[in-house]
């Protein structure tokens, strides 16, 4: 199908954000938005961004990629993921003014950008959100990244010669690396004591976006992504996560031999195709 690109300038908090909108001829009711991780701006790693929304509306879905404030073109101040759910809400505006067929949106998102997406609907119980499409989300904090390393690291690295010829030889100081990680679990425990109740942490924020979503939610996981796996280990064991990864909305696609971002053209042509594929149950 066909289809046209045109720049999109919209506002949030006064300031300017420019995005792409990828519109087909004929468009679907349901379009997506391409949220974008950071520090990145609307292309995406090796072209990804862009090559999925043409994609996309290659068949029929409206799409709009775009710039947080602070990034690319857009203008202000530059904030990280958890501080862009005012962004995205304006170009969810930005998206039905300027193609109207569009009653549904879903949310497609890489690393942090699924976070954001996440705290989104936690944040805003936004109707309008009919999906989310979330891939390796983030969920770092100093345990779970020490833990991942302690399992997936370090276990694979006791199956390796060259670890035990380093080992034996004293080129590696395994003493010393393991002092490390203990002491970024008990810093990261220390915090979390001293934080009691007062506030939800952002992963305790995203659990509670999927939990009240009603919407369909996919989640697309690289077998070859520590970020994966460290998402993985942190559900599994977070109370506030319990049962949500097995709720009847979530569709999970992992892909064994895929790195963070999916690079390479076999790759990305996976991903592209499981993304139609479920946009067809929207």
């Amino acid at each position: 199908m066909n289809f046209t690109e045109k720049a999109l300038v919209f506002h949030a908090a006064g300031e300017s954000l420019l995005g792409i909108v990828a519109l087909p001829d004929t468009a679907a009711d349901c379009g997506v938005l391409l949220v974008v991780g950071g520090p990145q701006y609307r292309v995406g790693s090796h072209r990804q961004f862009l090559l999925l929304s043409r994609r996309l509306a290659s068949e029929g879905y409206p799409v709009l990629r775009f710039d947080y404030r602070g990034m690319g073109d857009s203008g202000g101040e530059m904030r990280d993921f958890e501080a862009v759910s005012e962004d995205i809400g304006a170009a969810i505006d930005a998206l039905l003014r300027d193609c109207p067929k569009v009653r549904r949106v879903v949310l497609w998102g890489l690393c942090d950008a699924a976070s954001a997406a996440l705290l989104y609907v936690q944040a805003s119980g936004d109707r309008r959100v009919a999906g989310l499409a979330l891939l390796n989300p983030w969920v770092r904090s100093e345990v779970s990244l020490a833990q991942t390393h302690i399992k997936h690291y370090y276990g694979q690295r006791l199956i390796q010669r060259e670890f035990w010829f380093k080992l034996l030889s004293g080129k590696m100081r395994v003493l010393e690396s393991i002092k490390d990680l203990l002491s970024s679990v008990m810093r990261a425990r220390g915090k979390r004591v001293q934080a009691g109740n007062e506030s939800l942490s952002f992963q305790d924020r995203m659990a509670e976006g999927l939990k009240q979503f009603s919407g369909v939610v996919l989640l697309i996981l690289s077998g070859q992504d520590y970020t994966a796996k460290e998402f993985l280990e942190f559900v599994g064991v977070s109370p506030s996560w319990a049962g949500l990864m097995g709720a009847n909305n979530v569709t999970r696609v992992d892909i064994p031999d895929a790195d963070h971002t999916f690079s390479g053209n076999a790759l990305r042509a996976t991903v592209e195709n499981v993304t139609l594929q479920w946009l067809g149950r929207v």
